[in-house]
């Protein structure tokens, strides 16, 4: 059995891992888009100011791709290397998505981004776009193949479970890719990049606005930049909705813990906008409540409900008390294969043998027959997320997309009517609000993992049982040297950003390319 304290800092190293990733990820798809649109108004209308942006924010997505490619490349071989119980259960059906991004979308991105880079005085202009447009989509199919395998461990369908090779095996790619969570993750996760790169050129633009440097440049990148985002931000809410409507019946603890829904309530069910969430005696030491807004967003209706932390326990007790069984019938199938008796034990069973691993960490030698009632309570309980956690992750969320939705809204009136290289106030609120879209995504990313909390896979395979047998002075090893070789490269991220960003469009061209290109 995994050490607890292993099992925590192996958590810790892909936490880290991911967030610095992350940073780096919405960037670059909402940027390869962006070019797109601002090559495409180059090609059809002949105006050489939009060749010119189109090279300066190529110029910046190259660092941000480089860095992205870096961080991630890390994170596939931790599976392997820390989550070793892991691979081996879903290695069948998880590994699937993550060949066909590889092979598909990052060849497909990786390779085409030096000729759009390059290619500016090899090309025509249609080819030339062409490839844009082919950086965009790969960079976009990379996102969803990404979010096709995590979505598997959200809400895993498409495969079947083995209880002789304790293995998930494919039995549906169409079930696997349509999976309803990974639809709805996949639209919202690249609409957030779309509104981050938006907001990411606006404040750029503004801040050029501010030194009186590269103004027709500016003006026009802020136009085409916050037209794109506004869209983006109204998707992204959309989306979010829609989301969280899916959540609610894959997931039900996950938006219990989001809504720090204690108890039961009778329809309409009011929202906590603010709350002070005590877990340990399951209650909010203070709340603000919005009446009936809960039923109107989860449920879409005033008579509808959704189930409380309570109810949702009790359901964890049931099913840990009949997953037990499955467990034990795989005991029996792992000495002798051919057991029918054990193989219609886990058929009987069999839908509750991840609540039967969920109480195993809390049996005596591992031994369920030894099991006690406090120990299926603790299990019950484990069931549920750190609720402070995803409360307040979704909450700031939530802010945040508000803030850059009304930004978005300002951003692209002020612009249609040539305003906004007159308000000084508002060309630094573009500034400022640069970090406010990465900050946002990673609440999102903190929403959608700790929230599917204690599962590796949702109701499956507990987190606890997922790790590799590491000794904890190895894994403080290996996360003070993650921590710090990604805090480098965000420190090389940022200078390089500030350095071209100071340098300005009129430096754009082969030779800014060629010396960035050399810095890697």
């Amino acid at each position: 059995m995994v050490n607890d304290v292993v099992v925590d800092l192996s958590r810790l190293q892909f936490a880290a891992t991911a967030l610095y990733h992350f940073m780096f990820v919405p960037l670059t798809l909402g940027l390869t888009v962006l070019l797109a649109v601002m090559e495409t108004i180059y090609v059809t209308t002949g105006r050489e100011i939009y060749r010119r942006m189109t090279q300066f924010w190529t110029k910046l997505l190259l660092i941000n791709f480089a860095l992205g490619v870096a961080t991630g490349l890390t994170m596939e071989f931790q599976f392997g290397t820390n989550w070793s119980f892991y691979s081996s259960f879903v290695g069948d059906t998880f590994g699937a998505p993550l060949a066909i991004e590889g092979l598909m979308a990052f060849f497909l991105e990786s390779t085409f981004i030096g000729l759009m880079v390059f290619g500016w005085d090899r090309l025509t202009k249609a080819q030339h776009l062409f490839v844009t447009y082919l950086v965009a989509l790969g960079s976009n199919f990379s996102a969803l193949w990404i979010l096709v395998a995590n979505s598997f461990m959200q809400h895993p369908q498409g495969a079947e479970f083995n209880p002789v090779t304790m293995r998930m095996e494919l039995s549906s790619f169409g079930e696997l890719f349509f999976n309803p969570d990974a639809q709805a993750k996949f639209v919202h996760t690249v609409l957030a990049g779309y509104v981050t790169a938006a907001i990411f050129v606006c404040g750029v633009s503004a801040w050029y606005m501010l030194r009186n440097r590269h103004l027709d440049f500016a003006r026009r990148s802020f136009r085409v930049a916050a037209v794109f985002g506004v869209l983006g931000s109204g998707g992204v809410i959309t989306l979010g909705d829609a989301l969280g409507y899916v959540g609610a019946h894959v997931q039900p603890t996950k938006l219990a813990a989001m809504e720090a829904l204690w108890t039961p309530e009778p329809a309409p069910m009011a929202f906590n906008a603010i709350a002070l969430p005590n877990q340990q005696e399951q209650r909010n030491d203070f709340a603000i409540r919005i009446p009936a807004l809960l039923s109107l967003l989860v449920t879409h209706s005033l008579s509808g409900t959704v189930p409380a932390i309570d109810e949702l326990e009790q359901q964890a007790r049931e099913r840990v008390r009949n997953g037990i069984p499955a467990v034990q019938a795989m005991e029996k199938l792992s000495a002798n294969p051919q057991d029918a008796a054990a193989l219609a034990q886990f058929k009987a069973h069999g839908a509750d043998v991840g609540y039967g691993f969920l109480v195993q960490r809390y049996a005596p030698g591992g031994d369920l027959t030894k099991v006690t009632d406090a120990d299926i309570l603790r299990a019950a309980r484990d069931a549920i997320p750190e609720v402070w956690i995803v409360f307040w992750s979704f909450r700031v969320m939530v802010g945040f997309g508000l803030l850059m939705l009304a930004y978005m809204v300002l951003a692209t009136l002020m612009s249609l009517t040539n305003k906004v290289e007159h308000q000084r106030w508002f060309q630094w609120v573009g500034v400022l609000m640069i970090p406010v879209p990465f900050l946002a995504c990673e609440m999102g990313w903190l929403v959608a993992e700790a929230g599917r909390q204690p599962w590796s896979v949702y109701e499956m395979l507990p987190t606890w049982l997922s790790a590799s047998t590491h000794s904890v002075p190895y894994m403080i090893f290996s996360i003070s040297g993650f921590v710090l070789l990604y805090t480098i490269f965000a420190i090389v991220e940022v200078f390089l950003m500030l350095h071209f960003i100071r340098k300005g469009p009129e430096d754009h061209g082969r030779e800014g390319a060629g010396q960035l290109a050399a810095a890697y």
